[in-house]
């Protein structure tokens, strides 16, 4: 089922596109499994960048992942001259640009970043202690993060995750840092912390309590409006409950948006903006994930006529 966009003003695509991409890139781009993204997924990204629809990825990946696994691939598959993509990484600590011919500057906010002694501390952790898990990601410029090894089974990580989340939270205290797990809430705590753990599924993001999909979200309309683009409407998309934040920021700021929901399973809360599933495409419940997020770069692509 194609869904319908009202509000398409083709006269005005460079300035005033039908729809803007704000996406999420593990889960709903990315595969959780094998990390990587489907051929199909990289040329529906590129048919809809090339049309003129804004497409930013706003992820707590680095900016090394996406290079490599989005920037690269949509390239390779013929992105035109002149087409502009934005990458919003770090949960909005890190942010860059590319066109066919490769990236631009790679902009940090060093104010956002962990401590670096707090982050050797970390790599020495995983490399003592949880190597047979988990990997410390060395691409990180502002958060710290360590994920799963693809060949490790799901739940013997995520049962190894819960002793490491443990231990990162200690190494914070002793550091004289101010820390909690999201949506944690420690006895006798004010909840006034400075940096937060972020556990997934297939990892744990350290980082400053600034940094979020919010922000990214932020960041994408600045970035947009310096282009003098002005989107019509958006359509955000997660697979995890941070992510309504996207969305959230956005219906806040007046924009018109919808959200679209990849794995709903987690829950899915009471929002005063339209929230989507596989389901509005008559699909299963248990098409999820980067299944989901294609079926929906391809019902755009198609309401579009794109």
């Amino acid at each position: 089922m194609t869904q319908s966009l009202q509000g398409t003003d083709r006269t005005a695509a460079h300035t005033a596109p039908a729809l803007a991409l704000l996406l999420d890139v593990d889960g709903p781009i990315a595969s959780p499994v094998t990390r990587d993204v489907k051929p199909d997924i990289i040329a529906d990204l590129v048919a809809l960048a090339s049309a003129g629809i804004p497409v930013i990825f706003n992820t707590g990946r680095s900016d090394a992942f996406i290079s490599e696994q989005v920037m690269g691939p949509m390239i390779e598959a013929g992105m035109p001259a002149g087409t502009i993509i934005h990458a919003i990484c770090e949960k909005g600590a890190v942010w860059f640009s590319y066109t066919a011919s490769g990236p631009g500057p790679i902009h940090v906010d060093h104010e956002l970043a962990v401590p670096k002694a707090y982050g050797d501390d970390i790599r020495r952790l995983v490399a003592e202690e949880y190597s047979a898990h988990m990997f410390f990601d060395e691409t990180k410029r502002a958060m710290v993060s360590v994920e799963q090894h693809v060949e490790v089974a799901s739940e013997d990580y995520l049962a190894e995750q819960k002793l490491f989340d443990a231990d990162a939270l200690n190494i914070m205290d002793r550091h004289g840092l101010n820390a909690a797990i999201l949506d944690h809430h420690a006895p006798e705590s004010d909840d006034t912390v400075d940096y937060r753990l972020d556990p997934t599924i297939i990892s744990t993001d350290i980082e400053s309590v600034r940094l979020g999909k919010d922000l990214g979200a932020s960041r994408a309309v600045e970035m947009l409006a310096a282009q003098g683009i002005t989107p019509l409407s958006w359509r955000t998309v997660g697979d995890s409950r941070t992510d309504y934040a996207m969305a959230d920021w956005l219906h806040h700021n007046d924009h018109d948006v919808k959200h679209v929901d990849v794995r709903p399973a987690d829950g899915v809360p009471v929002k005063p903006y339209t929230i989507l599933t596989a389901a509005d495409l008559e699909l299963a419940d248990d098409v999820i994930h980067d299944d989901a997020g294609g079926a929906f770069l391809r019902s755009w692509r198609e309401a579009l006529d794109i």
